[in-house]
């Protein structure tokens, strides 16, 4: 490949071989590989796939097709990004949650399957009122979890708000192109601070940062390196900004709302405690697809 992507030279690869969709995916698949890279078959596919315009089946089928040297130079930069660590998500600039299709960047965290769970406890601790209800997502990064309510519960009036006026722009994006602007507003703000004083929901979500801050260094590059350190940071033990949420939420909250908080897979019986502590009753835990506890819930009494 030219531009100094690959330059060796072995029998079964001489350099006068073209590069052909399947060279090219098994020449990057085992770069990846070696540098330690968790999905490198499936990263050299949606690169790859991004640079020709084309999905992963149409490279199953023209596998023998030779690239175009303006093919490979689009896929060698791609290739380059991701080297360095950026998220594969950012690099195409999309990444599916809850079956709908997100637009992704730096300005937001990458949404996660695990984060899905937020989506379905909030769904079932709410199926009594799914005719009717206010919801306030807080920290929502993408939108992903209000827009994937929103999307589920078209009666509802949604408001998502984040401290971040990048992330908020993100989140308003992503509700224009999947349709939920009617019933979905964005707000900026720290926390409740975001929305009118005296606006109350049946339910409020977050995910909230819950990394400590001295774990931060030790993140994947992936991580530490291009996803916002503001929608990480969760202070010296992790909590910092799920106790604000807990203490604030209660005045927040109709009768019998429901608070549901994602947090990390060890912070279950400390984040219990808080929503006992501030008086919410039914308090759960609820484990990811993982096995590992995701998303504590409640209920305002």
């Amino acid at each position: 490949m030219t531009g100094g992507v690959v330059t060796e030279r072995t029998s079964e690869s001489p350099a006068s071989e073209p590069w052909t969709i399947a060279r090219v995916l098994r020449w990057a698949s085992d770069d990846f590989k070696k540098r330690g890279l968790a999905s490198p078959r499936l990263d050299a596919e949606l690169l790859l796939g991004l640079a020709l315009g084309t999905d992963r089946i149409r490279l199953v089928i023209e596998s023998d097709r030779q690239l175009t040297d303006g093919e490979l130079t689009r896929f060698r930069d791609r290739i380059r990004r991701r080297r360095l660590g950026e998220p594969i998500a950012y690099i195409v600039g999309r990444r599916e949650f809850y079956g709908l299709p997100f637009v992704v960047d730096r300005r937001g965290l990458v949404p996660r399957p695990d984060t899905e769970t937020l989506v379905e406890v909030a769904l079932e601790r709410t199926r009594e009122r799914s005719m009717f209800g206010r919801a306030l997502d807080l920290c929502t990064g993408s939108g992903c979890v209000a827009i994937a309510f929103a999307k589920s519960r078209p009666t509802w009036r949604v408001t998502a708000t984040d401290v971040s006026a990048d992330a908020a722009a993100l989140a308003w994006e992503n509700a224009r192109r999947l349709g939920v602007t009617f019933t979905l507003g964005v707000a900026v703000g720290d926390l409740f601070a975001a929305v009118a004083g005296g606006a109350r929901y049946e339910l409020i979500t977050a995910n909230p940062p819950y990394i400590q801050t001295s774990e931060l260094a030790g993140l994947d590059v992936d991580i530490r390196d291009f996803e916002p350190r503001l929608a990480l940071d969760g202070g010296a033990d992790g909590l910092e900004l799920v106790r604000a949420v807990v203490a604030g939420a209660r005045a927040r909250l109709e009768p019998n709302g429901v608070l549901a908080l994602e947090i990390g897979s060890d912070q279950g019986a400390a984040t219990r405690a808080l929503l006992d502590a501030a008086g919410f009753v039914e308090v759960g835990v609820r484990r990811d697809y993982g096995g590992r506890d995701r998303v504590v819930s409640g209920l305002a009494p």
